[in-house]
């Protein structure tokens, strides 16, 4: 029974992400912005972040698609905004091991309430889904570290 329950929960924290998506709409002072699709399925996002150095400090997303890679999306900009990039990192190593099937990963309290998606696993066609927005955020801090790196040669110079 306790099965059961702890299921419904996961299918409304999802749901809820869903419909309810945070963080959804244009940033006004993005430095970094990073279309995704996913030729699969269809969804698609844009994901927006405004970067203070190594650190984000707001983000935002538009597209749309599935209930997974919504909520999904939902879920991470929670998760990182206000975040350092050192931190982001072990977050979305433990979020992509427990989307793969790592039940270890899927009790990782820094998940939160993404741990609701652990049963994505099971799904392989929905593992995308829900990486989406990880694979964008992932290239979005590789686009930060890029310009960062070129700005300190720039003024080294």
């Amino acid at each position: 029974m306790a099965d059961a329950s702890l299921t419904a929960l996961y299918q409304d924290i999802i749901l809820d992400h869903y419909r309810r998506p945070r963080n959804k709409g244009t940033l006004e002072h993005a430095t970094i912005s990073v279309p995704m699709r996913n030729p699969f399925c269809g969804d698609e996002i844009t994901l927006e972040l405004e970067m203070n150095g190594d650190q984000i400090s707001d983000v935002r997303f538009t597209g749309r698609g599935c209930s997974i890679s919504q909520a999904s999306t939902s879920m991470m900009t929670e998760m990182v905004k206000g975040k350092h990039v050192s931190e982001i990192g072990h977050i979305g190593e433990r979020f992509r091991a427990m989307i793969m099937g790592d039940a270890d990963a899927a009790t990782d309290d820094a998940l939160g309430k993404a741990r609701a998606l652990a049963g994505v696993a099971r799904f392989p066609a929905r593992v995308k889904c829900a990486l989406l927005a990880w694979n964008a955020l992932e290239r979005g801090l590789a686009q930060s570290a890029e310009q960062n790196t070129a700005e300190t040669r720039d003024t080294e110079t």
